[in-house]
């Protein structure tokens, strides 16, 4: 997000938001894009939230706290103390789950509530399984991206075979358009912790929660795989903005 890109249409407030890296603030028709985010947690039922988030939050914090408190959701700020990959995010909240399932996600990406709501429905682990066509048909994702994303496989009871984390376009073209994908959402419970405490460091110099994911599918836990429908908006990079802002436009958020 820190990163120029001369194809990106930022107002003066996008552009301020942008060079901070922290996109969930970035706003869009005037509210921070976690707004959004949080809003549709909220209509799915869920009323806890813990951001995951650096040690210099302050602006995440003051926003969320003085500004502007969510009237829906019950907020709290989890520290990760180094940027060291998805898997550690994870970590950081071990306690704050207090032993309870929950739903880990990213910020920058604004799921379907319709989606969220069976994710939490589920009385097991699992995730949202997309099709690389409708995303890239129905999302602000373009055929380039999607093959950047996790591919998995379901087996024939529903779920989860394998994940492939970063497959590239040959193995995406291969898998076909209707190739499952996964966005990062998923429903977990307390057995994912110990898998992502062996997750080795990847190339990236990162501990990547899809690994953690894919040594507790080799190691017996299932993962019910729920057939998922976009819409995904993604705010990955400054080039996002102005579609996502286009597709929001009219929608008041209210977490």
């Amino acid at each position: 997000m820190r990163q120029r890109d001369d194809r990106a249409v930022l107002t003066d407030e996008q552009r301020r938001a942008a060079d901070t890296g922290v996109k969930s603030l970035l706003p869009m028709g005037g509210r921070p894009f976690l707004d959004y985010v949080l809003w549709s947690l909220a209509d799915a039922g869920v009323t806890d939230v813990g951001l995951v988030v650096a040690p210099d939050h302050e602006r995440l914090r003051d926003y969320y706290r003085v500004t502007a408190p969510p009237e829906r959701l019950c907020l709290d700020f989890i520290v990760q103390q180094r940027p060291l990959g998805t898997a550690d995010a994870v970590l950081a909240a071990e306690e704050w789950t207090s032993s309870q399932p929950f739903l880990v996600m990213n910020a920058d990406n604004l799921y379907p509530t319709a989606v969220l709501r069976r994710l939490s429905a589920l009385e097991e682990p699992g995730l949202p399984v997309f099709t690389r066509r409708n995303l890239v048909r129905t999302s602000n994702i373009s055929e380039e991206r999607v093959q950047s994303f996790a591919l998995v496989t379901v087996n024939a009871d529903g779920y989860l075979e394998g994940i492939f984390e970063k497959p590239g376009a040959d193995r995406f073209i291969e898998a076909g358009e209707f190739a499952g994908v996964s966005m990062n959402c998923w429903r977990f419970d307390q057995r994912i912790f110990a898998f992502c405490r062996d997750v080795p460091l990847s190339s990236r110099g990162e501990f990547e929660l899809p690994e953690a994911v894919g040594g507790a599918v080799v190691a017996g836990v299932k993962f019910r795989a729920v057939p998922a429908r976009g819409p995904v908006l993604d705010l990955s990079t400054r080039a996002d903005a102005s579609e996502v802002e286009r597709r929001l436009a009219g929608v008041t958020p209210t977490p």
